[in-house]
């Protein structure tokens, strides 16, 4: 008797809405923040796009700054390139993670804690990585959770 090999997996799914996975995440999600939502700072952004986003901005300020260092254009942090860059991504940034802070079912004023030194960017690391509130909450509906 031959063994049959089990059926593949479905394709799975992105997040328990039934959401297609996307085929690279970390650039569909830079794509979404800075492009389709570049000053949107109405509704609520889930854990995955804003962390993604935060790991695509990560590594282009670094390759960013290796070539500014290269050209002699400024080492370190401060060149022209990632000066360019940082302020065309300042205001996604900062809807971004309003929106994050929509989906924790916090105020975007709570961004403001990041002029505390320390303790500020601990508080909102924290409420960036909790997981939205299930349902509707005063910023909308959640994609994750939409019952």
């Amino acid at each position: 008797m031959s063994a049959v090999p089990p059926p593949p997996p479905p394709a799975g799914n992105y997040g328990s809405a039934g959401q297609p996975a996307l085929p690279n995440p970390l650039v569909s999600y830079w794509k979404k923040v800075v492009l389709e939502n570049y000053t949107n700072f109405t509704g609520r952004a889930r854990r995955a796009e804003f962390w993604w986003y935060f790991l695509a901005n990560l590594i282009i300020t670094i390759v960013l700054n290796i070539i500014d260092a290269g050209l002699g254009w400024g080492g370190g942090f401060g060149g022209i390139l990632s000066g360019i860059y940082g302020l065309a991504v300042l205001l996604p940034g900062i809807a971004v993670g309003i929106r994050r802070l929509h989906d924790a079912d916090k105020s975007g004023w709570w961004l403001l804690l990041v002029f505390i030194p320390i303790v500020g960017i601990i508080v909102l690391i924290v409420f960036w990585a909790t997981d939205g509130t299930r349902g509707a909450n005063d910023y909308g509906m959640s994609e994750k959770y939409p019952t």
